[in-house]
C-alpha cells in the first residue's frame, strides 16, 4: 500500500513537473489564450443574450468586443491622464525629497556620528545601483510595452473566434470523455461558466466602490492625485494581505514629502484599513454572491507560482484557474481529495 501510495505521488509530481514545463516554454501562446478564454467566459453570457434577441453572431460579438473597450479603456485613459499630471509635479516633489534627505543627513551627522564622507559613499553606491536597476526597468518596460501590442491584438481575435464556434470546442471537449460522461461534463462547463461570470461581475462592482472609497478617503485627507492612488490600490487587493500594503506605500510616500508630517501618512493607512475592513465584511460579501472557496495558502501559491512561470500575467490568471480547478473538482469523486484540499472547509 505503501509502495503504491508513493508510485501515485511520484505521478503526480511528474504530472506536475511536465505541467510546468510546457506552461513556462509555452507561455508566448498560453498566456494571450489563457486571456481570451476567461474572457470569453465572461461575454458568453452577454453575446448569447444577444443571439437570442436575433442578432448574428459576428454582430454580438463585435457588440460585446465594443463593451468590453469601452468597460477597460475608460478606467485606463483616466489613469494615464493622472500619470501625465503626476510626472508634471514630478519636480517640486523632488524638491521636497532632497530637502527631506538634507534634513535627514543632518540628523545622522549630528546624532549618529554618521559623516558627510560615509553618507556620499553609501548614497554613491547607491545611485550606481539604482542606475543598473532603471536600465534593466527600462528594458522590462520597452519588452512589456512590445508584447502588450501583440496581445491588444491577439487577445481580441482569439475571444472572437471561441466565441464563435464555442460550440464545435464544447463538441471536441465532449469527445475526450465517454458517451456517459457527457451530460457531466455539459453541466461542469455551464456551471463553471455561470459561476465565473457571476464572480467577475460581483469583483467588478468590488473594485469600483474600493476605487471609490480609496479616492475619496485620499480626497478628505487632501493627498495629491488621490483618483490614481485610489484606483492603483483597488486593483492591487487582488493580491490577499499583501496587495493592499503594496497600494498604501506610494501614497503615504507622497503624503508625507507634501505635507512634513506623520500625521498624513498616518491617515492614509487608516483610510486604507478601514477600506480593506468594509470590503471583506460588507463589500465583498454583499457584491459576490458566491465565493469561490479555494484555501488562502494555495491562492497565494497560486500567485507565487504564477509569477515565476509567466510573470504579471500569471499572478492574474492563475487564481481563476485553480478557482475553476476547485469547482470542477467538486463535482467529480475521484478529484475528491484535491476538492478536500484546495478547499477552507
Amino acid at each position: 500500500m505503501n509502495n503504491r501510495a508513493q508510485i501515485n505521488w511520484l505521478k503526480w509530481l511528474q504530472y506536475t513537473l511536465l505541467i510546468a514545463v510546457l506552461l513556462y516554454f509555452g507561455r508566448t501562446l498560453f498566456i494571450p489564450l489563457s486571456f481570451a478564454l476567461l474572457i470569453s467566459f465572461v461575454l458568453y453570457p452577454i453575446c448569447r443574450w444577444l443571439e437570442r434577441k436575433k442578432l448574428p453572431r459576428w454582430s454580438a460579438i463585435t457588440v460585446c468586443l465594443l463593451l468590453l473597450l469601452v468597460l477597460v479603456g475608460a478606467p485606463v485613459f483616466v489613469l494615464m491622464r493622472q500619470v501625465v499630471r503626476f510626472t508634471e509635479e514630478w519636480p517640486l516633489l523632488q524638491q521636497k525629497l532632497l530637502r527631506t534627505w538634507a534634513d535627514l543627513s543632518e540628523y545622522l551627522s549630528q546624532h549618529l556620528g554618521f559623516d558627510a564622507e560615509r553618507q556620499l559613499n553609501w548614497t554613491e553606491k547607491v545611485a550606481a545601483n539604482a542606475t543598473n536597476m532603471a536600465f534593466s526597468m527600462v528594458q522590462d518596460i520597452l519588452y512589456t510595452s512590445a508584447v502588450s501590442v501583440v496581445l491588444l491584438v491577439l487577445i481580441p481575435l482569439y475571444v472572437a473566434l471561441i466565441l464563435y464556434n464555442r460550440e464545435q470546442l464544447a463538441k471536441a471537449l465532449y469527445a475526450l470523455f465517454p458517451a456517459g460522461e457527457h451530460k457531466k461534463v455539459q453541466q461542469v462547463l455551464h456551471e463553471t461558466i455561470t459561476t465565473y461570470y457571476n464572480f467577475i461581475k460581483g469583483m467588478f462592482i468590488v473594485y469600483v466602490v474600493v476605487a471609490i472609497l480609496n479616492s475619496v478617503g485620499l480626497l478628505l485627507l487632501g493627498i495629491p492625485h488621490a483618483l490614481f492612488f485610489g484606483v492603483i490600490a483597488s486593483i492591487l487587493t487582488f493580491i490577499p494581505y499583501v496587495g493592499i500594503t503594496i497600494g498604501a506605500v506610494l501614497p503615504m510616500a507622497v503624503a508625507w514629502i507634501t505635507y512634513d508630517s506623520v500625521w498624513y501618512p498616518f491617515g492614509v493607512v487608516l483610510v486604507f484599513t478601514g477600506v480593506q475592513y468594509l470590503e471583506a465584511n460588507i463589500i465583498f460579501p454583499w457584491a459576490v454572491s458566491y465565493r469561490l472557496q479555494v484555501n488562502m495558502l494555495f491562492t497565494l501559491l497560486a500567485i507565487v507560482a504564477g509569477g515565476i512561470l509567466w510573470g504579471a500575467s500569471g499572478m492574474i490568471l492563475f487564481i481563476p484557474f485553480l478557482a475553476i480547478l476547485k469547482l470542477v473538482a467538486d463535482k467529480y469523486t475521484s478529484m475528491r481529495p484535491i476538492s478536500l484540499l484546495l478547499g477552507n472547509k
